[in-house]
Order: C-alpha cells, then sequence, then structure tokens
C-alpha cells in the first residue's frame, strides 16, 4: 500500500495536501518536500538538490544518512524495536548514559536517564531541581528557547511566536537579561541583575535552579561569555541553587567540544542533551550529577519511549562517527571558514546592513541590522537572503528575536568543496537581496 504516495507528486500539489490535512500553526516556511538526502544533501521531491546548511535544526552533526547510522538502524530493527526500558531493559540504553556520563563537562561523577525530546530533558531538569531542593523558583534568561510544553515555554524568553495566547504559565519562574555586547548587555551587568531578582522578586533560598544556554540558539547564536557561566556557577554555590546547562543545540560536537560548558571549564549540576544525539531518531537525556540524580524519587522518573532502542543503536554509532571521523576539529574548520566568508560580506556587499557575525565552533550566526544600528534589526533583509539562497539551492533559518538573524548548523561531515559552494550560495543571494 503506497498511502496516498505517488512518484507525480509535486512541491506545490504536496503543499494543498499538507494545507488541507494540518493545521497552520506548524511551521512550513520553506515549501520544500524532502525526497532523499545524504551528508549536507537533499533533495526534494522535483528533484531539485539543496545544500543543506540547517541540518534539521542541529539535529545532523552526523549528516543525513550516514550509512553506520542507517546500519545499525537496520540492525537493531531486525532485533526489536521497543520493549519499554522500565519492562524489558537493554545493553545499549545503558552504552549510551556511559557514553554521556564520561563527555559530560566537569570531574564529578554523572548518571544519565533517556527521554524522547529537548523539552522533555528541560522539564524533567527542572522537576528533580525541585524535588532534590524542595524549592520552587526557576531562574531563565531573556532570548532562552527551551521548548514548546509549558513549562518549557515558560522557561522560553520570546515571547512571539512561542508564548502567544498559552498562558497563564507556570508558576515560579523568573527571566534575568543574558549578556549581549552587540546589543550592549554586559556580563556584569547580567550578573547584577540577578541579585535584584533576589531582591525584588523571589530570595535566593527559594530558587531550586537557574537554566541556561551557553550559546543561544533560537535567541540569535549568542554565545555566553566564560566569565558569565563562571558568575552563575558562583551565584548557584553560594546560593544552594542547581545549575542547568541546555545544550540541546549547542552540544554533541557543534562547537567544537563535546559541549559548550566543556570551553568555559564550567561544571553544571544537570546537563540537556538532545538534537544531534541519535542523527535525526528521537531521544534526548538528561545527565546530572551522580549524587543528585540519585536523589531523585524511585519511581519519579520515567518514559514509555524515552531511550528507544533502535535510537539508542542509532546514538551509539553517533559516538562512533565523532571520533573517528574528527568531528570536533572539523566542527572548528568549518565555522573559521563560514567567518571568514561572512566577514568578507561584511566589509563589502553587506556593509552597514550586516551588522554582528558570530562563532562559537561551527555554530555561526549573521545579524543583519539597518544603518549599521543594532537597535534596528532587520528580519526583512534576513529572510530575502533565505528565500533568494533556497531558490539557488541553499536551506538555512532565521534566528533572534525579530528573526534578523540568518545561523549555520551545517553537518559536520560537508567537504571543504561543498561548503564553499554553500557560501558562494549564500554570497550570490546575499547581493540579490540587497540588490532587489
Amino acid at each position: 500500500m503506497d498511502h496516498g504516495r505517488n512518484e507525480f507528486a509535486t512541491n506545490e500539489s504536496l503543499k494543498a495536501r499538507r494545507d488541507e490535512a494540518c493545521p497552520v500553526g506548524l511551521p512550513s516556511k520553506s515549501g520544500i518536500y524532502a525526497a532523499r538526502a545524504r551528508g549536507a544533501e537533499l533533495w526534494d521531491v522535483e528533484g531539485k538538490r539543496y545544500i543543506d546548511f540547517i541540518g534539521g535544526i542541529g539535529v545532523l552533526n552526523v549528516g543525513h544518512a550516514h550509512p553506520k547510522v542507517v546500519e545499525a538502524i537496520k540492525t537493531q530493527a531486525e532485533n526489536f524495536i521497543h520493549t519499554a526500558f522500565g519492562i524489558a531493559q537493554y545493553e545499549s540504553y545503558v552504552e549510551v548514559c556511559e557514553k554521556l556520563n564520561r563527555v559530560a563537562p566537569g570531574p564529578t561523577a554523572k548518571k544519565t536517564a533517556l527521554f524522547n525530546s529537548g523539552a522533555e530533558a528541560v522539564e524533567n531538569s527542572v522537576k528533580f531541581a525541585r524535588q532534590i531542593t524542595g524549592r520552587p523558583g526557576v531562574i531563565a534568561f531573556e532570548g532562552a528557547f527551551h521548548g514548546r510544553t509549558l513549562l518549557a515555554t515558560t522557561l522560553t524568553g520570546k515571547s512571539k511566536p512561542y508564548k502567544v495566547g498559552f498562558g497563564p504559565y507556570v508558576p515560579a519562574v523568573f527571566h534575568a537579561p543574558y549578556p549581549d555586547a552587540y546589543h550592549g548587555v554586559s556580563t556584569e551587568g547580567a550578573l547584577n541583575c540577578l541579585d535584584h531578582i533576589f531582591k525584588t522578586a523571589i530570595n535566593a533560598n527559594e530558587v531550586a535552579a537557574m537554566i541556561v544556554e551557553p550559546v543561544q540558539g533560537e535567541g540569535g547564536f549568542n554565545p555566553a561569555p566564560k566569565e558569565f557561566l563562571e558568575g552563575l556557577r558562583k551565584k548557584c554555590d553560594e546560593h544552594g541553587i542547581l545549575l542547568i546547562a541546555d545544550e540541546i543545540q549547542s552540544g554533541m560536537g557543534r562547537t567544537g567540544k563535546y559541549f559548550a560548558f566543556e570551553k568555559a571549564g564550567v561544571e553544571p549540576d544537570f546537563l540537556c542533551v538532545a538534537k544531534s544525539i541519535a542523527a535525526g531518531l528521537p531521544l534526548s537525556a538528561l545527565v546530572g550529577k551522580a549524587e543528585l540524580m540519585d536523589k531523585v524519587v524511585p519511581g519519579s522518573m520515567g518514559s514509555t519511549y524515552g531511550g528507544n532502542p533502535v535510537a539508542c543503536a542509532a546514538a551509539l554509532a553517533v559516538f562512533d562517527i565523532i571520533k573517528e571521523e574528527g568531528l570536533l576539529k572539523r566542527a572548528e574548520e568549518i565555522g573559521a571558514q563560514t567567518e571568514k566568508r561572512w566577514r568578507e560580506l561584511a566589509d563589502g556587499v553587506g556593509k552597514n546592513v550586516i551588522g554582528d557575525i558570530r562563532r562559537v565552533g561551527g555554530m555561526c550566526a549573521v545579524e543583519f541590522v539597518k544603518d549599521g544600528d543594532p537597535k534596528q534589526p532587520n528580519g526583512d533583509v534576513a529572510a530575502a537572503i533565505m528565500t533568494e539562497a533556497r531558490s539557488r539551492g541553499l536551506i538555512m533559518t532565521t534566528a533572534g528575536a525579530y528573526a534578523q538573524c540568518l545561523r549555520s548548523l551545517v553537518p559536520l561531515v560537508i567537504s571543504d568543496e561543498m561548503l564553499n559552494e554553500g557560501l558562494d550560495i549564500f554570497a550570490e543571494a546575499t547581493e540579490a537581496a540587497l540588490k532587489g
């Protein structure tokens, strides 16, 4: 049975079916309907080839359909697809946890539980912090994105489109400024605002946790300065607050380390992992200091599908690929080349339009403004460049409070030749959009 699929489908015909079958609230900006993908390339149902600079929104660090991942999935599926880890356990779940415990930042012994999505890892980190500390409060940061469930939406620091009309939100969640030198928010100022929250909104001894992205994703790829993460760690230690690292987008090698917190030399209490951990299969993890994870009441954590054996098999292949293909080093090489090309654009055709270029390893973003002014975000130009790039065969997506940034999360397996081909397209699209 083909379930309605046909070889004569076009992007337009599938869009019509999508509009009839699916709600308007689902994202559908690109109009691209995929037929197949390999590495850093994707072909749509009409046979058009694209270079993929977004990798399923940071999910495909090892690329589309890596042969080792495909083989691992096939082998596991032939044995068993699901048992529920709480019913019949299996070695691959334990092995994924062992590997995460080894690569998580910091010297303290770790333990790990597996779940389905980034939002679920975030939800559990907050639940566990509240249960362990006996405190209700949580501090998140402006510009953050932590997921789309109600608690994760509450933690998210961007109102439109993620929070519009979904309130009331989970109580006892507060937002503090995130350092952003380009927009005038200093590390010192951001840390001082935490003291102001303790003074005016919630006592420090009522705060269970702070949750922070070491590099903001949807917020515009803003990197947290080392001094900021060190300052958070110090304040948490002073007040008995647990520090949660959301590395869902920045993790699994994207920044040149397994996790960006490692670059700062700061050890969080909990670490949320998802996206590229399983090369496109639904899997997430909450890694925590062992002494903390063992304080959670037995039976209060779990998931029917969490740590699915097929996803675990894919994750184990991902760990092998990262090591064997040197993808941590490759992330830095890709990022350096992307930054170089974007800075050339900023000095040329993009002068006074490209306002800032930010990079941590292979996690890169370019921000567009009007008249060189950081206070005038230019989401229209970002959208126009994205559209021009897509028409030329390059897939990208936006970020930032006003969708004024374009970001690169290109698969780390991309060749230099294909990377430069994609960067050439980006340059052509930028010139076309600015002239148009």
